[in-house]
């Protein structure tokens, strides 16, 4: 499974750790950058490169990091075909995977430290998207991203 992964200055670092783990437990890695912590640059940038990496097929899911999570999960979200979630624990990360069928997790570097965000990632990981009653809901969103035009 290749993961798209992507953050801005702020959340670099945790990039940077997460890259690595991710590579320690057999997932390939599609780095969109940003390439270092002191360079300022815009989470927009970033949060859509990790959600057109999904939705274009060159990553089977994302990881996108802004210092809060706010600004980049609002950035990956505008990429029509993404559910990104900003999590902030291990259990918010498996229900955004299980009952939203979040193809893009977020995080805030800033917010979470390294060892929350790591065990948010292997919780988002191993979750698996439910059916059931989740798709109905589901699928009010994609009504919704009509009525809307995304």
């Amino acid at each position: 499974m290749r993961i798209a992964l992507g953050s801005d200055h702020a959340g670099y670092d945790l990039k940077e750790l997460l890259g690595l783990t991710l590579q320690d437990w057999g997932y390939d890695v599609l780095d969109v950058g940003t390439s270092n912590a002191t360079d300022s640059v815009d989470y927009p940038d970033f949060g859509e490169a990790v959600g057109r990496a999904v939705v274009d097929g060159a990553a089977d899911l994302g990881v996108a990091i802004c210092g809060s999570g706010v600004g980049i999960s609002i950035a990956a979200n505008k990429v029509p075909g993404v559910r990104a979630a900003l999590v902030h624990d291990a259990t918010s990360a498996r229900l955004a995977r299980e009952h939203n069928h979040a193809n893009v997790l977020c995080l805030g570097a800033r917010l979470i430290g390294a060892p929350v965000a790591l065990d948010a990632l292997g919780a988002w990981l191993d979750a698996t998207p439910d059916e059931g009653r989740h798709v109905a809901r589901l699928a009010k969103l994609d009504v919704l991203d009509q009525r809307v035009g995304i």
